[in-house]
C-alpha cells in the first residue's frame, strides 16, 4: 500500500446534511451514496444512526447497496450509540464505526464538566466497545485544533492501543492556521509511538476560510485521510471541499500524493448535490462554480484566446465542467468580441471589429452582460448599413 495514497472520506451525507434546509430522505441519500461510490471516494459517512429512525434506516440501506467503499456511521462515546451504529451497518461489506469525544479544555470543562483523565478513559472505552463490534474503528478527538498537543498525543496513543484503526484530528471550529495544523499532525507523527498502527485523518472546518489549506498542510504533516464534502457543505461555514483538495493534490504533483477520485465526475456530482440538497453553489466557487472557467476582463480574455493556460490551470473537461466561457461586459476587449462574433458565424475584418467595438461598448455600458441576441442585433445593423452604403 502506497504511503502517498490519500484516502477521501466523504461526509456530505452526515456533516453536509447538517446545513439548515439540507435534510435528505433515504432515497436521496442512497442515490447520492451510489454517485459518491462512482466518484471514487474511499469512505462514505452515511449518517448518525442513533440520531433518528430515519437516519438509522438511511445508513442501513446504504450499507446494503454500496459495496466497493467503506460505509461509516457516526456515534458519540456512548455504548448505546455504538451498538445502534453497528446494527445499522450490519449489512455493510466494509463497516466502520466513527466514535469520539471532545479533547480540548474548552470541551472538557465547559461541555463535559470533566477532567482530562476521565475523558481519556471514556475515549479508550468507546474504542473498545466499537472494536468488539467491527474491525475498522475511527476515533475523533473533537476540537483537536484547540487541544494541547501533549495531551492530544496521549489520547491518540491510547485509542490506537485500544484498537482504533484511524484517528481523526478535527479542527472543529476552523481555528487553526495551516502551519499550526500541519505542525500538530507532524507532532503526533513524531511523538505517538504506535502511530504507525493507524491512519491520521484531517477533518477541517471553514470558519476562517482555511479548511482546504489546513487539510493540505495536514497531509504534508503526515495525515493520510481527508474528510470532506461535495461543494464544501457542512456546519456553519462548511467543511473542507472535496473537489478543492482533490484538484490541489492532482495539480501539485510535486507533493507526490494521489487519490482515487475520478475528477471528470466532480462537476456533475456537484450539480446533483446542489439540486438534491437545495443548496446553490456560489458562482465563484473553485472548480465547480458557474464562473470557475469564465473570463470577462479584456486582458484575461486576450491571453486566454491566445493560450488557455495563461489563465486556466485546469482544463474544464478534466473536472467535467461545460467548458470555458468568454463573457462579454464593458471590461471586454476587441479579441473577445471578435471571438464571440466568429462563434455565431460572422466573418468580420479587423476594421469591422473596430467599428463594432465602439457600438458594443455603448450596449455593454447599459447591461451587466452582452448576450448573443445583442450581438446578433449589432451584426445585423452593421451589415444592413454596409449594404445601403
Amino acid at each position: 500500500m502506497s504511503d502517498k495514497k490519500i484516502y477521501i472520506f466523504d461526509t456530505t451525507l452526515r456533516d453536509g446534511e447538517q446545513v439548515p434546509g439540507c435534510k435528505l430522505n433515504t432515497t436521496e441519500k442512497v442515490e447520492l451514496a451510489q454517485q459518491l461510490e462512482a466518484l471514487g471516494v474511499d469512505i462514505i459517512e452515511a449518517g448518525f444512526p442513533i440520531s433518528s429512525p430515519g437516519d438509522f434506516h438511511s445508513v442501513e440501506e446504504i450499507a446494503k447497496i454500496v459495496k466497493d467503499v467503506t460505509v461509516c456511521g457516526l456515534t458519540r462515546a456512548v455504548q448505546k450509540d455504538i451498538e445502534v451504529a453497528a446494527e445499522a451497518l450490519r449489512h455493510a461489506k466494509r463497516p466502520r464505526i466513527h466514535t469520539g469525544i471532545g479533547t480540548s479544555d474548552f470541551h472538557i470543562k465547559s461541555k463535559f464538566n470533566s477532567t482530562r483523565e476521565e475523558i481519556l478513559q471514556r475515549a479508550v472505552q468507546a474504542v473498545k466497545w466499537a472494536r468488539n463490534l467491527v474491525d475498522d474503528v475511527e476515533f475523533f478527538a473533537e476540537d483537536a485544533g484547540r487541544t494541547d498537543n501533549e495531551y492530544l498525543a496521549r489520547v491518540v496513543e491510547a485509542v490506537i492501543a485500544a484498537g482504533a484503526t484511524v484517528v481523526n484530528i478535527p479542527d472543529t471550529t476552523g481555528y487553526c492556521l495551516p502551519d499550526q495544523y500541519g505542525e500538530k499532525i507532524a507532532y503526533l507523527v513524531n511523538n505517538v509511538k504506535n502511530v504507525d498502527k493507524a491512519i491520521l485523518s484531517c477533518h477541517c472546518h471553514n470558519d476562517l476560510g482555511l479548511a482546504t489549506a489546513n487539510s493540505i498542510a495536514g497531509i504534508r504533516g503526515g495525515a493520510r485521510q481527508i474528510e470532506c464534502t461535495i461543494n464544501g457543505l457542512g456546519e456553519r461555514a462548511g467543511n473542507t471541499s472535496l473537489e478543492e483538495v482533490v484538484m490541489v493534490i492532482k495539480q501539485h504533483k510535486q507533493l507526490g500524493f494521489y487519490t482515487n477520485i475520478k475528477a471528470e465526475k466532480l462537476n456533475p456530482i456537484s450539480r446533483l448535490v446542489s439540486d438534491t440538497m437545495r443548496m446553490p453553489v456560489q458562482p465563484n466557487k473553485a472548480i465547480v462554480g458557474a464562473n470557475a472557467f469564465s473570463h470577462s476582463s479584456g486582458i484575461h480574455q486576450d491571453g486566454f484566446l491566445k493560450d488557455a493556460s495563461t489563465y486556466e490551470i485546469i482544463n474544464p473537461d478534466e473536472v467535467g465542467a461545460d467548458g470555458s466561457k468568454i463573457v462579454l461586459t464593458a471590461r471586454s476587449g476587441r479579441s473577445a468580441l471578435a471571438f464571440r462574433f466568429q462563434k455565431l458565424g460572422y466573418s468580420f475584418t479587423r476594421n469591422d471589429i473596430d467599428v463594432l467595438y465602439e457600438r458594443f461598448l455603448k450596449v455593454a455600458d447599459t447591461k451587466k452582460e452582452v448576450m448573443e441576441a445583442d450581438l446578433n442585433e449589432l451584426a445585423k445593423a452593421y451589415n444592413a448599413a454596409a449594404v445601403t452604403a
